[in-house]
């Protein structure tokens, strides 16, 4: 569970931040490096844009594996979900490591400027799952109720 909770607190903190998001999606830093700097420069700016989205999109693969994890060895302990919310989120689950493959391509060929709007549909899909698992985490770690005892005389 320290895994689980590390890795939610990655992606919701840093990884998948509303500002972090933006940044990514923004042109803003593009146009000013192709206005204001030599060539050279903004070829460099772009190679290493697209290095940094790329370890990005890798470091969300990461802890959504690290959370998918979690989700299969508790999912058994987990009482209140049923066969096919546990269904839905395994379809969560693929729907955002494909994304994040589709962007991973699209980025590696395109630029991270190719895809904005799956920058914040990838983003959106992380941070429903860290919803479900943050649910999961406090039912699982919930202090369990106190035990009424009679005294016997």
């Amino acid at each position: 569970m320290v895994r689980a909770r590390q890795a939610l607190t990655q992606l919701q903190a840093n990884l998948l931040s509303p500002e972090v998001i933006e940044r990514f999606s923004s042109s803003d830093d593009y146009e000013f490096v192709a206005s204001a700097a030599p060539a050279a420069a903004n070829t460099f700016f772009r190679r290493e844009r697209k290095k940094i989205m790329l370890a990005w999109i890798g470091q969300i693969r990461q802890q959504v594996h690290s959370l998918l994890h979690f989700h299969l060895g508790a999912a058994r302990f987990y009482t209140r979900s049923n066969f096919w919310s546990e269904v839905s989120l395994a379809m969560d689950f693929v729907r955002l490591l494909l994304a994040c493959r589709v962007l991973q391509v699209l980025v590696y060929f395109g630029g991270p400027l190719v895809a904005p709007r799956l920058v914040t549909a990838t983003a959106t899909a992380g941070l429903r799952i860290c919803e479900i698992t943050e649910n999961a985490l406090a039912f699982l770690t919930a202090p369990d109720p106190p035990i009424e005892r009679s005294i016997a005389s």
